[in-house]
């Protein structure tokens, strides 16, 4: 049957839609096209970073101007090029089946960030918002995370109580300025929180400060650790 199907139906590429191998993959060249983040990177936020050596505790100048509240970070994807045409086709453009192989690819740079007992949680959209999109992008991502490090999920652990405009456009500093007390822990969820690590999962981070407001709320709630795991890390010199 499965084999008939594949007839019928062939493996598309998730990017261009040309024939593949197997379902939910890239082909050659839009694998290649793809900005992949491998070798030394920031150890607070998986920007890509000179050299080759994956162990390397290394921080981009961003992350040390910058206070984060979090303590490690890791991405799976520099946000140019064909991820950019991803990120945005799962954000945008209804394409909720890149949540699959996007989930995956980020399992597995999630690694150095994972600790007993961790407790993975999306970034949340303000009810208005998820109303218009009709689903959460972040959401998907870390159930599909979750799903494939055999984690336990929460999908509602916070809440956007202020609806704030697109931070698209917006510097550094207005950003920051837009989220401050934005997001807060769900009450009916703080159990969940108290005493535990967090790991938050988001598609895009810029300038962080969509993370940074949620590991606060977690932080708020009594939470013990909070790390972050994106698809996709802006870079200055990507």
């Amino acid at each position: 049957m499965q084999s008939a199907l594949k007839v019928i139906f062939p493996p598309r590429c998730i990017s261009c839609g040309g024939l593949v191998d197997q379902d939910f993959g890239l082909c050659g060249k839009c694998w290649r096209d793809t900005p992949f983040i491998a070798g030394t990177v920031c150890d607070t936020c998986g920007a890509p970073l000179p050299g080759e050596d994956e162990a390397l505790v290394a921080h981009c100048d961003e992350c040390i101007q910058t206070q984060r509240p979090w303590s490690n970070g890791r991405a799976a994807l520099v946000y140019k090029d064909n991820a950019r045409k991803i990120v945005l086709g799962l954000k945008h453009g209804d394409h909720t089946e890149l949540a699959r192989p996007a989930s995956e690819w980020m399992a597995r740079v999630a690694t150095p960030v994972l600790v007993p007992n961790m407790l993975i949680a999306p970034v949340p959209l303000h009810w208005t918002r998820l109303l218009k999109r009709r689903y959460n992008q972040a959401a998907l991502l870390g159930r599909g995370v979750a799903g494939h490090l055999g984690i336990s999920y929460c999908p509602d652990l916070l809440t956007r109580r202020i609806g704030t405009k697109s931070l698209e456009g917006e510097g550094r500093d207005a950003r920051f300025a837009l989220l401050q007390g934005a997001i807060t822990h769900t009450p009916k969820r703080r159990h969940r929180i108290a005493g535990r690590p967090v790991l938050l999962v988001d598609d895009v981070m810029t300038s962080g400060a969509t993370l940074a407001a949620c590991a606060e709320a977690c932080f708020v709630a009594g939470a013990a650790h909070v790390s972050v795991l994106t698809l996709a890390r802006v870079a200055k010199d990507a």
